[in-house]
């Protein structure tokens, strides 16, 4: 429950095609708002602080920001590169410091994860996920990602997990104009051939423009099927959740669903994927707002881990 007390928090959701900021009090307050188009980091950048300098003016200071950003990210904390985009194929925003210009700026305290992660953290508190625990949450949109939780906390390791990069077969390709991988890291990734982008280059279209029958589609679920069974036996999640632009095509979720079966091959006997299949793999319930109010969440928990240490 919120009310006029409870501090502001600035929210960054930062997408390969747009930073959407927001200013919010609590999950269900949203103050003031804007998208953001993902164009060079040096303007980017400066128009996400602008957003907010205008809405300190407007409502007042936030306490604290969370920003949950494409990747791969250096979440390390001790690390000199804390908060750094890593080696991303998004062309220019390669080694760029995402947390510094706020902390600059604003003085407040800042937590960063990826926006997969932001996501999973939005639908296990107050989405699709609650819960559930293993939760995993996939976008598919102009990148592939993954954010995994596990024993209530975001998983976390060497790095981020890399969902979109897992190495899987490659679907069968016919009809492609392009039938290959379209990663420029990997030869047959989950990215390559299910992302939108990847899409638009193998088969031609975009993927709201592709019908319902296109053979694009048993592409994509096929792809994105070997890798739900991949993650299925070895994180034993108890929901998986698909987000994203492409998951708003909405013949695909039950294609992915039987292809997932079809690829287990009887292999796990367990109701929620012979019989509740349907209820295991699902679409996010907070809709497109996952990755916001779970940067909401990073950055209230970036105040309370602020204010512990003071």
């Amino acid at each position: 429950m919120t009310s006029e007390s409870t501090p502001l928090i600035g929210a960054i959701e930062a997408g390969g095609t747009k930073f959407v900021c927001a200013v919010l009090r609590g999950q269900t307050q949203i103050i003031d708002e804007t998208s953001i188009p993902t164009t060079d980091p040096v303007e980017t950048l400066k128009s996400v602080i602008r957003f907010f300098v205008g809405a300190r003016a407007k409502h007042g200071p936030v306490a604290a920001f969370g920003v949950g950003s494409f990747g791969p990210l250096d979440l390390d904390p001790n690390s000199q590169t804390h908060g750094f985009i890593t080696t991303t194929p998004k062309h220019g925003w390669q080694h760029v410091d995402l947390i510094k210009p706020l902390k600059t700026q604003f003085k407040v305290p800042v937590a960063i994860d990826t926006d997969v992660n932001a996501a999973a953290l939005g639908e296990y508190l107050w989405g699709a996920g609650k819960g559930c625990d293993p939760l995993i949450y996939i976008t598919v949109g102009t990148g592939v990602g993954g954010g995994v939780i596990v024993n209530g906390h975001l998983l976390h390791g060497m790095m981020h997990p890399e969902i979109g990069h897992l190495i899987i077969p490659p679907p069968p390709g016919q009809g492609a104009i392009n039938a290959a991988c379209q990663c420029p890291f990997h030869e047959s990734c989950l990215e390559g051939f299910a992302s939108g982008p990847a899409i638009m280059k193998r088969w031609g279209m975009r993927a709201e423009s592709l019908p319902a029958d296109h053979a694009a589609w048993a592409d994509v679920s096929d792809a994105l099927a070997s890798g739900l069974a991949n993650l299925t036996l070895t994180l034993s999640p108890m929901r998986i959740i698909l987000g994203g632009g492409v998951m708003h095509q909405k013949h695909l979720l039950p294609l992915i669903r039987a292809k997932f079966q079809q690829k287990l091959n009887g292999y796990l006997q367990l109701p929620a994927i012979t019989r509740k299949v349907d209820d295991f793999i699902v679409s996010p319930g907070l809709g497109d707002r996952s990755g916001l109010l779970g940067a909401m969440a990073l950055g209230e928990g970036a105040l309370r881990n602020g204010a512990a240490s003071a």
